[in-house]
């Protein structure tokens, strides 16, 4: 069967460094595939150039088997690929209904109207709400945004990428400045988000990863060393060596 997501030979060069070094990959619907490396791997480069805002220098990406590697980052997300940054990108003066109608309204490419109320929009709001109950903000809607704590602003921002109705969320670091509580309420949303979208996840808390994942892909210097279920990536003696390192005891735990 044709995967959800898959990348070919992807390869993205920065003058003599090379990023992503042939990287072939695949996310099957459904699926968490995280993809985990030291800093620098190269991972953030593979995102960027999955939702379109980095062009490869050779290789393709496919979506359901259709090549989208020339397609504009507008385009991808018309497609259903929905992704959240390292870094929360909200308007903290409105609230949080309005920030996740605003996702709405420019992903369906609604023009603005000073003549119509937005509370006219009931399509619209009605697929925030329903994205923020998914992200278990059901009893913050009409809070500031300003007044969210980071892990709040974190489901916020994953509600915004839900009511665009993806098929493929890219998430890039989404436990990045939290708590541990923060971190665990993330990964019960996530967990709760599994089975229904296909889901690639980079991100450097092992436990969540280890928790969540379906597969996990190990990115170190652009390449792809390993690839396997939880069990086969925490046995393997070259993930270890390479990123696990001292975390060894803990991701036993």
């Amino acid at each position: 069967m044709t995967s959800l997501l898959a990348t070919v030979g992807l390869v993205k060069r920065f003058g003599g460094l090379t990023a992503t070094d042939g990287v072939d990959l695949t996310v099957e619907a459904g699926e968490v595939h995280a993809v985990i490396g030291p800093n620098g791997a190269g991972k953030t480069t593979l995102i960027n150039q999955l939702s379109g805002e980095i062009a490869p220098d050779a290789g393709r990406i496919l979506l359901d088997g259709r090549d989208i590697t020339g397609e504009p980052v507008y385009r991808r997300a018309l497609m259903g690929i929905g992704r959240s940054y390292q870094i929360t990108s909200v308007f903290p003066e409105f609230s949080v209904l309005d920030n996740v109608v605003l996702a709405v309204q420019a992903h369906a490419g609604h023009s603005f109207s000073f003549w119509r109320p937005l509370s006219a929009e009931a399509a619209l709001i009605e697929r925030a709400r329903t994205a923020l109950a998914q992200s278990g903000l059901a009893a913050r809607l009409a809070t500031p945004v300003a007044a969210l704590a980071h892990g709040e602003r974190r489901q916020l921002e994953m509600a915004m990428t839900l009511a665009t109705s993806p098929r493929l969320l890219l998430l890039d670091e989404p436990m990045a400045g939290m708590s541990l509580a923060e971190s665990e309420r993330l990964v019960t949303l996530l967990a709760t988000l599994k089975g229904r979208y296909g889901i690639l996840l980079v991100e450097h808390d092992m436990d969540a990863v280890f928790k969540l994942a379906d597969r996990i892909s190990v990115l170190v210097y652009g390449r792809v060393i390993a690839c396997g279920d939880p069990a086969a990536i925490r046995a393997n003696p070259e993930v270890r060596a390479a990123y696990l390192g001292d975390q060894d005891a803990a991701v036993a735990a």
